[in-house]
């Protein structure tokens, strides 16, 4: 495959008939037209929007977040696995054995299931009771 060269040039205005001649006799073809605005206060901006947690999902309302059912069983068994001193590579073996996918749809790594070890660290005391939740934090901080 040959190499190709891009050049990203900034405009003001919309392009002369001259200049689109010029840039087609020098062999460049259109590959992207990119339209960028200010942001209005009523489309907020990217600053303000927010990866969901894993485990979570938007409700209905389109306000709130709720349990996402099938999330949640993975987080949890990947949490109930850690803490039976299991390597990240068996939990994300053990995922995907079960059928549990990322939100991509694709197969767990041992890489991504260590990126949610945060998140199953916040989940863990709304799901567990006081003291059944110290017993596994205890477990899960030494295998991290």
């Amino acid at each position: 495959m040959a190499k190709m060269e891009r050049v990203r040039e900034e405009v003001s205005a919309p392009p002369a008939p001259d200049y689109w001649k010029r840039k087609t006799d020098a062999g460049w073809r259109l590959a992207a037209v990119e339209w960028i605005r200010e942001a209005s206060a009523e489309t907020g901006s990217s600053e303000t929007r927010e990866q969901i947690p894993y485990g979570l999902k938007i409700a209905d309302d389109c306000v709130h977040l709720e349990a996402h059912p099938i999330e949640r069983e993975s987080l949890l068994l990947m949490l109930e696995l850690i803490v039976q001193d299991r390597t990240l590579s068996e939990v994300a073996a053990e995922l995907n054995d079960r059928g549990f996918r990322n939100r991509r749809g694709g197969e767990w790594g041992p890489a991504a299931v260590f990126n949610l070890l945060p998140r199953m660290i916040e989940v863990g005391p709304h799901v567990f009771s006081q003291d059944e939740w110290a017993a596994r934090r205890r477990r899960l901080f030494r295998a991290v």
